[in-house]
């Protein structure tokens, strides 16, 4: 993992993020969505917006290019009083796999929540196999609950 450098996105690293998931979608061309104008301004707006506020996105260099990204966002509920974060993606580009990046930006991730009181990181497992040993792969982690994802 040297030589990997693990930063906030912010809104100045939107043209790097564009290149990774151009670079992406040129190793694997399976993803359901477009890099396409609408989810350009939608992004830059969201740099924009308090309602991001409890957003955390991490993105891992490889010299000037990125070729992972961690994002999730803070939850705080009145349910019990806890706060905790939802795991919203986590990817790295194919070639770069099996390298150790993910675990990286997992750590990362975990220590800014942990800084930020967060007890919790609640994510839904995508089904491909990778993914499944990557969770399974977790330290500290326990694999409950089933997901549901709910259209409103």
């Amino acid at each position: 993992m040297k030589n990997i450098k693990v930063v906030r996105y912010t809104r100045e690293k939107i043209p790097d993020v564009l290149q990774f998931e151009k670079d992406l979608r040129k190793e694997e061309d399976f993803w359901n969505w477009s890099i396409d104008e609408s989810y350009v301004q939608s992004v830059t707006k969201s740099f924009e917006s308090g309602m991001f506020d409890n957003s955390i996105s991490l993105l891992a260099y490889a010299g000037e290019k990125v070729v992972g990204r961690i994002d999730s966002s803070i939850i705080a509920s009145h349910f019990d009083g806890s706060i905790k974060a939802y795991l919203d993606w986590i990817c790295v580009i194919k070639s770069y796999r099996h390298r150790g990046i993910a675990q990286l930006l997992m750590t990362k991730l975990r220590e800014e929540l942990k800084e930020k009181g967060v007890e919790t990181l609640v994510g839904l497992i995508a089904a491909n196999e990778e993914a499944q040993r990557f969770y399974r792969s977790l330290p500290d982690a326990l694999i409950r609950d089933e997901g549901i994802w709910i259209d409103i």
